[in-house]
Parts: structure tokens; C-alpha cells; sequence
């Protein structure tokens, strides 16, 4: 007989780690990515300010943020990070291209916005780090909360001046 929270582990546990991976991309160059500089040059062409700043803060934010989600640890807040991630992708790269992903549109980025959100709203499941740790949140506060976190941190990201610490300026 085939158990539902098998199922929700394994679920959680491949988006938490593909979350990872992507985050690792931007970070560290695996898996094929660019590292901070080459995502930092990449922010900086869809007039995401500064680069080097929001390449530092996504790619810590998805690769925790997966790697929490993975973990089924602090999984409301885990999942923050995630979903404004997809938010500004959605908006600042794929909309303008429509639905679909064939066009590269924002299908792929609702589907991960969607199961983050799943996630971050029911809890991760039996199987997790909240459960063995006897870990509760106030749901549904700790969600929204989450909620509105990641749409204000993507608003920011799609208005931000180009403003910034010193260490994170780009080399002229």
C-alpha cells in the first residue's frame, strides 16, 4: 500500500533540492551555473540593481531555502526566499513571454511559486525535521507572514536604486 506521506516527503524533498541546486548555480558555479558573477552580470541585464547584491541574496536565499525545504526544517519560513525568487522571475523575465514555457513563458515558475506555497502553508509532512524536532507553526499566520515577506522582498527587488554596499559593487 502506497503512503500519502511517503509521497509528501518525496515531493518536498525534490523541489527542496532542485531549489538548492539552482541557488548552488548562481553561488558556487556547480551544475553548469555562472557563480556570483556571471548571475550578478545576468540580474544586472534585466535592470536588477545591484547585481552583485541580489546574485549574493538569491542564491544563499534558494540554496538555504531548498535546502530547509528539503529538510522539512522551519518550513513556512524556508520556503520565503523561494517564493520571492520565482516572483521577480515570473515577473521581470517570463511574463512578457506568456503562459507557457515551450515560449518561455512563467508556467515552470507558477508550478514552484504553487508547490512552495503548498509546502509553506501545509507543513512538510511526517517525514521531516518539524515533525521528528516536535517543530509547530501557527498556521495559517506563519504562511501569510511568509506571504507578504516575499512579495514586499520581490517588489524591492524590482524597484531597487542602484544602492549598495561597497563589497557588493560590481568592478567598474
Amino acid at each position: 500500500m502506497l503512503r500519502p506521506d511517503l509521497g509528501w516527503a518525496i515531493l518536498r524533498v525534490l523541489i527542496g533540492l532542485l531549489f538548492a541546486g539552482h541557488g548552488a548555480q548562481k553561488l558556487f558555479g556547480w551544475f553548469g551555473g555562472h557563480g556570483l558573477s556571471g548571475t550578478a552580470g545576468w540580474l544586472e541585464s534585466w535592470n536588477i540593481r545591484p547585481g552583485r547584491l541580489w546574485a549574493w541574496l538569491l542564491g544563499l536565499g534558494e540554496f538555504i531555502g531548498g535546502l530547509l525545504l528539503a529538510l522539512g526544517l522551519a518550513t513556512p519560513w524556508a520556503v520565503l526566499p523561494l517564493i520571492a525568487s520565482q516572483l521577480v522571475a515570473i515577473v521581470r523575465v517570463h511574463a512578457p513571454k506568456g503562459l507557457w514555457i515551450d515560449r518561455g513563458g512563467f508556467e515552470y515558475n507558477l508550478v514552484r511559486v504553487t508547490l512552495s506555497g503548498f509546502f509553506g502553508l501545509y507543513g512538510p509532512g511526517r517525514y521531516s525535521l518539524d515533525a521528528a524536532l516536535g517543530l509547530t507553526w501557527p498556521q495559517p499566520l506563519a504562511f501569510g507572514v511568509t506571504l507578504i515577506l516575499a512579495v514586499l522582498i520581490a517588489l524591492i527587488a524590482l524597484t531597487a536604486p542602484g544602492w549598495a554596499p561597497r563589497l557588493f559593487r560590481q568592478a567598474a
